[in-house]
């Protein structure tokens, strides 16, 4: 089927429908009327600077919004139609204004005005604190005190203390019904549960932001409790996760379970009130190799620090790592698929080329071993954007950041690899009407456009080649606001952000600001009725989004989208 021919099925469907959604919801879908889509938080000064305009204005000025002056103006580039989004837009290019302030964008005769926008060294730090404070909201286990939560302020949950084993799970050393303790870690979406799969990606690319960026990354302070100890709150957020991901690895055999979770999903509530059983389930080959991936990078990065319980925890890391690759290798196809009695979350995956090919770069990258990877182990994966199904590009992150003379060959060939897919979205970047690599709308399109932001900041870093950073910018842009919906997409941010998530600590705590920070997945068509009564939704990918409760998805959160939005946000204020 065809996506024109999608496309008009959903706009059938758009135009039937016209009732509201059950919950909390701006009563009016979002449009994407504003006339002109701006990054609602703003620039550094030497960045590239571009508005969308929907007007037939040809002129457009900068206007400081203090004084009322015009400091710059500019003409409109041509119209461009963009098919995703069903509109047309003119590029308002003021990236030699560098003068810092608060301003906004208007055309024609000031009768249309953007969002306020600010341009001042910095300006993504408060952005970055917020993003990875979210973290800290999703624990798992774990009192949100007043003085850290504020409004948020909440009661711990789920202790994971005495988490069943269930029957999927059962082995000679922990039958069926027997009892393990797992606490901790994120809440891994809009649900109580958590998954190794989603934990895995998810912590990779903090640690990566904390190896590339790490002077920022100690600098930045996140206001958690743990802010005034030796350790740098980044890597603080890391750890939470980290160590309730190594209690998810069985220590008799090494391989990990896929999940620790209720047996359905909990209603609306607040975590405290949620006291049903709690299971780990199934152990897989995919969250065994992941785990294995992501503790052999944990190992490499903490291993030099000054901190001994960092150095500490880089030795146990390898040590799972190691394990979990030998359980893999035993069961190289146990495939994860939901038991009878469970329906949360699945995370499954039948393909698991990409997630042996990234455990064994890791792997190699942390023992220096050449034998564990050959360039015959790349013939398999088809390397693209990264998504939790899709982690082969991290294992080639990781080679190509590498300096190891061991396997120099195999270096080469990521870095060959790297460039060829970043320049792939180079290319749909300079052809875009909205400036975006983007081409495809599915469930969590947002992190999409995210994690090809950080693909193509990891090219910048290995070549300096500013058309990369500048493409990254404009990823961030269209996070931020210049987008069809003309929706800020980060929560607490921006002059349009989200105020209805799909997200029970949200959505149950009785405060009417969503807890801030967070990515909403975004827009798409891949699922038209979550909500039920449905809501109108636009029939083009780039605008059907509804700032809805119900609308799992295109307004729910995720550890996994948080995670390169903080990336590029991070290195960008580099």
């Amino acid at each position: 089927m065809t996506k024109q021919v999608i496309w008009v099925m959903a706009a059938i469907m758009a135009a039937i429908i016209l009732v509201s959604c059950h919950g909390r919801s701006r009563l009016k879908a979002n449009d994407g009327s504003e006339t002109i889509l701006i990054n609602q938080v703003g620039y550094r000064p030497d960045a590239s600077k571009i508005a969308l305009v929907r007007t037939d204005d040809t002129i457009f000025s900068i206007i400081d919004v203090t004084t009322g002056n015009s400091l710059f103006k500019g003409g409109c580039g041509e119209k461009m139609y963009w098919s995703y989004s069903g509109d047309s837009v003119r590029k308002a290019d003021f990236s030699a204004l560098n003068t810092p302030g608060n301003y906004r964008v208007t055309t024609g005769d000031n009768n249309e005005s953007s969002y306020a926008f600010s341009i001042y060294r910095g300006i993504y730090t408060n952005l970055a604190k917020a993003v990875a404070k979210a973290f800290y909201y999703n624990r798992c286990s774990f009192d949100i005190d007043n003085e850290s939560g504020t409004i948020w302020a909440r009661k711990s949950g789920h202790p994971d203390t005495a988490v069943i084993v269930h029957s999927s799970a059962a082995s000679d050393e922990h039958p069926e019904g027997s009892i393990i303790s797992s606490p901790g870690g994120w809440y891994d979406a809009g649900d109580y549960n958590k998954y190794v799969v989603n934990s895995s990606i998810t912590v990779y690319t903090m640690l990566l932001a904390y190896q590339l960026y790490p002077e920022y990354c100690r600098s930045l302070k996140t206001d958690i409790p743990e802010s005034d100890n030796d350790i740098p709150d980044i890597a603080d957020e890391i750890l939470y996760n980290l160590k309730w991901m190594l209690t998810m690895q069985d220590q008799n055999d090494g391989g990990v379970y896929h999940k620790l979770t209720n047996k359905h999903f909990n209603a609306f509530e607040m975590p405290e009130v949620s006291t049903e059983p709690r299971y780990v389930v199934m152990k897989s080959t995919a969250a065994t190799l992941d785990f294995a991936a992501v503790m052999a990078m944990a190992s490499r990065v903490f291993r030099d620090e000054e901190v001994k319980e960092l150095r500490d925890l880089a030795s146990t890391c390898r040590r799972a790592a190691l394990s979990a690759m030998e359980w893999a290798t035993r069961n190289p196809n146990v495939i994860f698929r939901n038991p009878e009695d469970i329906s949360t979350g699945e995370y499954g995956d039948t393909n698991l080329s990409d997630e042996l090919f990234w455990a064994k770069a890791e792997l190699a990258a942390t023992t220096g071993n050449s034998l564990l990877l050959t360039k015959a182990d790349f013939n398999n994966v088809t390397f693209r954007t990264p998504s939790w199904s899709d982690v082969g590009m991290l294992g080639i992150y990781s080679l190509a950041l590498s300096e190891n003379d061991n396997y120099s060959p195999e270096i080469s060939l990521a870095r060959t690899i790297l460039k060829e897919e970043t320049d792939k979205l180079i290319a749909k970047y300079n052809e875009s009407a909205y400036n975006v690599s983007i081409d495809y709308f599915h469930w969590g399109s947002n992190s999409d456009v995210a994690n090809q932001g950080m693909m193509k900041l990891v090219s910048h870093k290995l070549s300096d080649d500013d058309r990369y950073r500048i493409s990254a910018q404009a990823d961030l842009d269209y996070i931020l606001g210049r987008n069809a919906t003309g929706y800020c997409f980060v929560t607490g941010i921006g002059s349009l952000s989200p105020m209805h998530i799909h997200h029970r600590l949200s959505g149950a705590d009785g405060v009417e600001k969503p807890l801030p920070g967070f990515l909403v997945g975004g827009p798409n068509l891949d699922v038209l009725n979550d909500c039920m009564p449905p809501v109108p939704r636009s029939p083009f990918p780039a605008k059907s989004y509804t700032d809805s409760e119900c609308s799992y998805s295109t307004n729910e959160i995720a550890i996994n989208w948080n995670a390169p939005l903080l990336f590029i946000t991070v290195a960008l204020e580099n």
